[in-house]
């Protein structure tokens, strides 16, 4: 394996999983409601709780995105 396709490959995995943050973090802000009705379907959870637990997980999700697509991209930007 190049690096090139290295690049390519973590490319597009930052595209992917920047548009899903994207996504996840602007069905948050536009659409709250009905993401805590979906999701307490699934789960008796207080509202507050709900809240808690999907900025958490956004934080994470944004660390985690961070970490392991974005800088290993850039760092290939560099290298190559």
């Amino acid at each position: 394996m190049d690096i090139q396709t290295l690049t390519r490959f973590f490319m597009w995995c930052t595209i992917i999983n920047g548009a899903l943050f994207v996504l996840g973090g602007a069905m948050c802000m536009f659409a709250p409601d009905f993401v805590y009705r979906t999701h307490s379907k699934w789960f008796p959870i207080p509202r507050e709780a709900f809240n808690v637990a999907i900025y958490s997980f956004l934080g994470l999700f944004k660390i985690v995105f961070l970490v392991f697509n974005v800088a290993p991209y850039v760092a290939l930007l560099i290298v190559g």
